[in-house]
């Protein structure tokens, strides 16, 4: 079984504030701390369970900008056998339109697989549309909301997946494209002796930054040497995926921020009841005023 997962480094929705948000309404990403997006390591562990008793391999893949490699480090570190960088300045400002469009056409080029794994959304557009679009554009089907992996035969799996008051069980044929839940699974710790092993991979973006001011180092020779230690992560570039530049970043994406606030909560006027029999007639006469009682 060939497992590509969907993954995505995201910034530390926890501290966003006004001041990391730029005019235009998207965020300023280097305002925040980048992190692995949780629901994304849930679905990669649930690759990893497949290759674990089937056997295969599992890929890897992020769109975003040059220092994304780290978290296709932090992949191959858990247990991924291969990781691919989807990166172009191009790409920049991609809505899930946009962004499901170019990881569609990266999954056909990478071919051959079985699974497709994402997790249910990232934290930070909470859309969770980029999955259904990326399927939907692959012409395979999918099933979302998984809680667990049932049983997977030879051309088909069955899912457990999460609805409103219970679940449903629900059958496909392979292909398919499934959406993670963050209680799916708990992600394995990363492997020691995988961490030593792939600490010093690196991408090609990262490999053109060694050759610069060193004249013995020559990408190609580089590169070679990399990829002989397994320690190259394959980087896609527009041009790579043969991609329409007007389905891409800014251009190919419909989605536009109408307005940006900054919500403040604080306290107002408060007055003081009476613990007693009159204080609490005043408290809901108060309440029915205010319509909250009656």
């Amino acid at each position: 079984m060939h497992s590509i997962v969907l993954v995505k480094q995201v910034p530390d929705t926890a501290n966003i504030s006004g001041q990391v948000m730029k005019e235009d309404g998207t965020v300023n990403r280097a305002k925040l701390p980048a992190i692995f997006n949780h629901e994304d390591r849930v679905a990669l562990e649930l690759a990893l369970q497949i290759k674990d008793k089937l056997g295969g391999k599992v890929t890897a893949i992020t769109m975003g900008p040059p220092r994304a490699s780290d978290v296709l480090r932090e992949c191959l570190f858990m247990g991924a056998d291969e990781a691919v960088l989807i990166s172009d300045r191009k790409f920049a400002g991609a809505d899930t339109l946009a962004t499901s469009y170019v990881l569609s056409e990266a999954i056909k080029k990478i071919g051959d697989y079985d699974f497709v794994f994402a997790g249910r959304q990232a934290i930070d557009g909470d859309t969770a549309q980029v999955g259904p679009q990326t399927a939907e554009k692959l012409g395979i089907p999918q099933i979302t909301y998984t809680e667990e992996i049932l049983e997977i035969k030879e051309n088909s799996v069955k899912i457990k997946r999460k609805i409103d008051g219970g679940y449903e069980i629900l059958e496909s044929a392979l292909p398919v494209l499934i959406t993670v839940l963050k209680d799916a699974s708990f992600p394995r710790p990363y492997k020691a002796k995988r961490i030593m092993a792939y600490k010093n991979a690196r991408t090609l973006i990262e490999l053109e930054k060694l050759t610069e001011g060193n004249s013995l180092l020559y990408i190609d020779q580089l590169k070679e040497e990399y990829q002989s230690k397994k320690l190259y992560i394959q980087t896609l570039t527009m041009d790579d995926l043969k991609l329409d530049e007007a389905r891409c970043g800014v251009h190919g994406s419909p989605t536009k921020v109408h307005k940006i606030e900054s919500v403040v909560l604080a306290g107002g006027n408060h007055e003081m009841i009476a613990p007693d029999k009159a204080g609490m007639s005043i408290l809901i006469d108060k309440l029915m005023e205010d319509h909250i009682l009656g």
